[in-house]
């Protein structure tokens, strides 16, 4: 989970950086197209094509569009945003997947956490400063994207159901790139070499982060796991202040790590929960 949250922390530092000269779309079509290399591996270390096999198409078709739009929001958002500050606000997804989770999955969401879902967004509300000078209205895109890639990984658990995690990985890739496409060729730009270069380095970025995170969360419990991810704020403030010298604000600080505390909460609870199910049926 380290490595993978590493691996991410490069790909939005790339893109960001990508941002300045290429439209968002760009940048997502190239992340996925070269993410096929990191893919045909776990595809070949899962079997080949009987891996890939699926009874809902339309499914995944409705998950990699999600995930098409939350990445275009959130590259988008980079533009003019800190990159410490954006992966911050970014943190609110699992708050999001808690109180959307009743209405969606029908599960059951206690008081706890609902006390814990909105002190979060209280956390959201210091980073993001709305009235204030301090307020830039990217963050509300990435707030935005979110809430769409809540709906996807409420999707996902959906999905887990029935497919195998290569078959969520690899049909993700392939249709969140194809989405991108038409969009894509509207704004092209030939890259330079060098771009190029970079380009191949998301795509393999995302693609290996996306795998490894698979194999975290297989083989050791979530409430393990998903705190590792705010690790992701620390690789941010670094690779922001060598790439472009960005401090991130006191606020920034407080109102992340509110979320951050919600979020960590929110895991454990729900896991705490599962174990006290799982004893009371044996």
């Amino acid at each position: 989970m380290v490595a993978a949250v590493f691996l991410f922390a490069i790909l939005d530092a790339t893109a960001k950086w990508l941002g300045q000269s290429y439209a968002p779309v760009q940048i997502v079509f190239f992340q996925h197209f070269f993410g096929l290399i990191p893919v045909a591996v776990l595809v070949w270390r899962s079997g080949g094509f009987a891996a890939l096999r699926t009874r809902r198409p339309f499914a995944h078709a409705l998950r990699g569009g999600l995930l098409f739009a939350s990445m275009l929001l959130f590259y988008t958002a980079l533009r003019g945003l800190p990159l410490a500050e954006a992966i911050a606000v970014s943190f609110t997804l699992p708050l999001y997947i808690t109180a959307l989770s009743g209405p969606l999955l029908g599960e059951a969401v206690g008081v706890r956490r609902w006390v814990a879902v909105i002190i979060g967004f209280l956390g959201a509300l210091i980073m993001v400063r709305p009235g204030t000078e301090a307020f830039r209205p990217e963050a509300l895109l990435v707030l935005t994207s979110a809430f769409i890639a809540a709906l996807a990984m409420l999707l996902t658990r959906w999905l887990t159901r029935s497919e195998t995690d290569v078959a969520l990985v690899t049909h993700t890739t392939l249709i969140a790139g194809l989405a991108s496409v038409p969009f894509a060729s509207l704004a092209w730009q030939a890259p330079s070499a060098g771009d190029l270069g970079l380009f191949v380095l998301v795509g393999i970025a995302g693609g290996s982060a996306a795998y490894l995170m698979v194999v975290a969360y297989r083989n050791a419990p979530a409430a393990v796991v998903a705190p590792f991810d705010y690790s992701s704020l620390i690789w941010a403030t670094v690779f922001g202040w060598i790439l472009w010298r960005e401090s991130p604000e006191p606020a920034v600080w407080i109102g992340g790590a509110i979320v951050v505390a919600a979020g960590v909460y929110i895991t454990r609870r729900e896991m705490a929960l599962g174990r006290s199910a799982r004893e009371m049926s044996r």
